[in-house]
């Protein structure tokens, strides 16, 4: 009975064997090219956003490779077998996985509890949602945007698309079971497959938000279609299958499509930005049809396209690139928040931590993630317990046993010493932000009164030119005693307080713009502050354009963007074409020496007044250079005397274009 029962299995996986045709497994070299490719986009953007706004679109890519070469082993396994060993493949994913990801949530977690204790908040919940693999689901709720590159960026933040890799690995063996058996035809499950994945690109459409992208970026729902035409596409083109020789005319086809899809992936990691509305309504889907495109050419045997990508230095990179991704963040946090000039030097910084994130890496890769994925942990018990018995410790594992040890006892210390919510001390720039908020609200409602009988003094002050002609002592005698005060506190000429007086204003901004709101008010009465933390530029048409509607949109328009990232021509032309050329556009530059987009802000600042007449520069990174006793310890958000400093250097622009007084 038995050995009718095996020679029945037997049967039948020669059967499935001789259908498919299967050839030997080969290495398919290109993909590291891929990894390659894919990585270097994500260290660029994240090091050098202005340089290649798309950057982040390689996480799309590892999506594609990784659904793509999971799903064709799991069916060559089921091919070949008959069945799918769960236990053997979760065991794979985890020796591959975890040890790296451990090392990189102790050793972080340790330096965090060591020297940056601001970055304690939520660490239990950060560790322990990253070892179950649900990190972005809470990154929905706790963290803060992807594309916010300033406002507390966590050394974690990268993490979130692991986990949607863990949730896909824990989930998908067992589908890849039921498919089989369900529909039995590769092709039928290819096609239900790719409906899945227009279904969650569909989703990420209609959720999007553009004030706050965490639950599309982040949601494993919306990010699914990049695996699920990875996986998809397995079924239909599994690498063991493929022919050697083909037609002239098709492999001519393969390379063109392979050639075409590898040109557009680069020119979309120069232009697609990570604000832009189209990414997530269509754009970012066509990234990942274009991406699995190129991993089919490179699959194909007799496609040159694995030859194209095929080098040691491609080779070295793709085969370290998950511990390149791991590590990137936390070195690149560290460092940035060591050294305080790297917008001065950004090439020359970013090389640095290029080569301390490939140290790192290295280390990882030889001493930690090699040895733990070919350690036979079936002999763990026994390995205990001869250690036991008989301790023995070489150089490297005593080495590497201590540090361990060190860095579990500092994280466990982390742990425990987390903060609460009540006990997170805020700093004197963050009490001063929040006070400011809650204190513009009232304001606003005064300054939209003020600003109609700003607007009518105004024109009455143009029409006469009496403030451009009094002179000194006559515009001091015509002043109140507030104004007084004002002229005295913030050195300023009598005449441009007077300006002032009848200026109207509207002023959209980050959390700098906040900070100095209170000052801005005093000094110019007619001003409505619309700031916000940790706003991009990409917000700001939609706030114009809703100011606009009702009404409450002054002639003079104060623009304190990009201090939380980069602005593109095409973003600056559009707020510029938002407000229009009826207003007076005031567009402060941005001192933030700490990030690398700084000088690219500035440039852009300075290129778009020069391209429009109504547009003002206003030189506060000029004006504020040297002049660290101004700032705060971020050396970004401006102090009491840099609040004082860059609202008397708004009211003198503003006072020297409009009313020519200098």
């Amino acid at each position: 009975m038995n050995e009718n029962l095996q020679g029945v299995n037997m049967s039948r996986t020669m059967a499935r064997m001789n259908r498919h045709q299967m050839r030997p497994r080969r290495y398919i070299t290109g993909f590291d090219g891929i990894r390659t490719l894919a990585v270097l986009g994500v260290i660029i953007y994240h090091l050098m956003p202005a340089s290649l706004q798309g950057g982040y679109l390689g996480v799309p890519i590892f999506f594609v490779v990784s659904g793509y070469l999971i799903t064709d082993l799991l069916l060559q396994e089921w091919a070949t077998k008959g069945t799918i060993g769960f236990w053997s493949f979760y065991g794979r994913r985890l020796r591959r996985l975890y040890p790296a990801l451990v090392t990189m949530l102790l050793a972080t977690t340790a330096y965090i509890t060591l020297f940056q204790r601001s970055l304690l908040t939520n660490i239990r919940a950060t560790v322990m949602t990253n070892l179950l693999y649900v990190y972005n689901w809470f990154e929905i709720g706790h963290g803060q945007s992807y594309f916010d590159r300033f406002n507390g960026e966590s050394p974690f933040t990268h993490l979130w698309s692991l986990s949607i890799e863990g949730q896909y690995y824990l989930f998908w063996p067992l589908l890849v079971v039921l498919l089989m058996l369900i529909f039995k035809k590769r092709s039928r499950i290819f096609w239900l497959l790719m409906v899945a994945a227009v279904a969650s690109a569909i989703a990420m459409a209609v959720l999007y938000d553009p004030t706050n992208t965490n639950r599309v970026y982040y949601g494993t729902d919306t990010r699914m279609f990049a695996i699920l035409i990875g996986s998809g596409l397995a079924f239909i083109w599994p690498s063991r299958e493929l022919p050697t020789d083909i037609a002239l005319g098709n492999q001519i086809t393969l390379d063109v499509l392979g050639g075409g899809s590898l040109i557009a992936l680069i020119w979309m990691f120069f232009q697609m930005s990570g604000q832009s509305d189209f990414t997530y309504r269509g754009g970012m889907f066509l990234f990942t049809v274009l991406s699995a495109v190129l991993v089919a050419t490179v699959a194909h045997p007799a496609s040159h396209m694995n030859r194209l990508l095929t080098n040691r230095v491609f080779t070295y990179i793709g085969q370290r690139s998950y511990g390149i991704y791991l590590y990137q963040f936390p070195v690149m946090i560290f460092y940035e928040t060591k050294v305080h000039n790297i917008g001065d030097h950004p090439v020359l910084n970013s090389l640095i931590e290029v080569a301390l994130i490939l140290i790192v890496t290295e280390l990882s890769y030889r001493f930690i993630e090699n040895p733990m994925r070919r350690y036979n942990y079936s002999q763990v018990l026994t390995d205990m317990r001869d250690f036991i018995r008989n301790p023995k410790f070489n150089r490297v594992t005593g080495t590497i046993t201590a540090l361990a040890t060190v860095l579990f006892v500092i994280t466990a210390v982390g742990f425990v010493q987390q903060p609460s919510k009540a006990a997170t001390k805020q700093t004197a720039v963050q009490k001063t932000i929040d006070k400011n908020t809650q204190a513009v609200k009232k304001q606003n409602a005064a300054a939209l009164k003020r600003q109609k009988a700003a607007a009518k003094a105004a024109k009455a002050a143009k029409a006469s030119s009496s403030s451009e002609k009094l002179k000194t002592k006559q515009a001091l005698a015509k002043l109140s005693a507030s104004q007084k005060k004002v002229a005295k506190d913030y050195n300023l000429k009598p005449q441009v307080v007077l300006a002032m007086g009848s200026t109207d204003l509207t002023a959209v901004g980050d959390s700098v713009l906040l900070d100095v709101s209170s000052d801005l008010q005093q000094v110019i009465p007619g001003t409505v502050v619309q700031g916000k933390v940790g706003r991009q530029v990409t917000e700001v048409p939609g706030i114009i354009s809703s100011l606009k509607s009702q009404g409450q949109l002054a002639h003079n328009v104060l623009v304190n963007i990009g201090t939380n990232g980069t602005i593109t021509d095409a973003q600056a032309e559009q707020v510029v074409s938002e407000i229009g050329r009826d207003h007076q556009i005031f567009w402060v530059t941005a001192h933030v020496p700490t990030q690398s987009w700084q000088n690219q802000v500035n440039a852009q600042i300075k290129k778009t007044a020069a391209k429009h007449s109504n547009v003002h520069v206003v030189d506060w990174h000029a004006t504020a250079l040297n002049h660290a006793n101004w700032f705060a310890t971020d050396n970004v958000h401006p102090n009491p005397t840099g609040n004082t400093q860059l609202t008397a250097l708004i009211a003198r622009r503003i006072a020297e274009v409009n009313n020519g007084i200098k």
